[in-house]
């Protein structure tokens, strides 16, 4: 997996960090104040019906453009979707205070692994970056994180100008760190976003997945990388 790797990177959200409270909690928290009646298991649903909308493939692994513009949005298409009971005048006020809460570094954890894992490799001299499908606030989020500022670059696909699968992400990436494909190692919890588009840019790939059991070769954790 690792041989022959200069740089590992790795996905942001569900890799690296997660929305602590969960997001849909905060989602249906808020959602109340502005008129919602839905619960938390309602609102749950709804996201993820909405992401997945959100997420249809255009041609094979391309995706549209992407830019800060286009993510702020799609999260104001994301948040309208889940609250269709909101009445409009309030829909805009609901959706500033999500962008704003996921915005702050306090909304977020680290994995328990993550600290460990970096340091690892860092000792055994690989270079250690992040490569989200997030906007400009994941630089602002990652700064009190601890670990995270020690990565030596960090790319979001709303200033890369394209997100993962689509195979211009990874080639602006690779362009940008003076790195052959294989020897990038893309480590990500998300199948078609992470190991397919990663896969198909020449770069090599772990599939991390802490909760499921896929038949598919995966990490069940980070510090599996530098044993592999």
């Amino acid at each position: 997996m690792i041989e022959g790797v200069r740089w590992v990177l790795f996905d942001a959200v569900g890799t690296l960090i997660y929305a602590a409270p969960p997001v849909d909690e905060v989602y249906q928290a808020a959602g109340r104040k502005f008129g919602s009646r839905l619960e938390v298991n309602e609102v749950r649903e709804r996201f993820r019906s909405a992401l997945a909308e959100e997420a249809q493939p255009g041609s094979g692994l391309s995706r549209p453009g992407a830019s800060e513009f286009a993510e702020l949005a799609r999260w104001r298409r994301i948040v309208a979707a889940v609250f269709s009971d909101v009445p409009a005048e309030a829909g805009g006020r609901l959706f500033q205070s999500l962008w704003l809460h996921f915005a702050s570094p306090q909304s977020w954890r680290l994995y328990d692994d993550v600290e460990p894992a970096l340091r690892e490799l860092r000792e055994r001299g690989y270079r250690v970056g992040i490569a989200s499908n997030f906007d400009g606030r994941l630089l602002r989020i990652i700064k009190p994180l601890g670990c995270l500022v020690t990565c030596e670059r960090v790319f979001v696909s709303s200033q890369v100008g394209f997100a993962k699968p689509d195979p211009r992400f990874f080639t602006a990436i690779a362009e940008v760190l003076d790195a052959q494909p294989a020897e990038i190692l893309l480590v990500g919890d998300d199948w078609t976003a992470d190991i397919c588009g990663g896969q198909a840019a020449g770069w090599k790939t772990a599939w991390l997945q802490r909760e499921n059991r896929p038949s598919e070769p995966h990490l069940r954790c980070l510090l599996e990388i530098v044993n592999a």
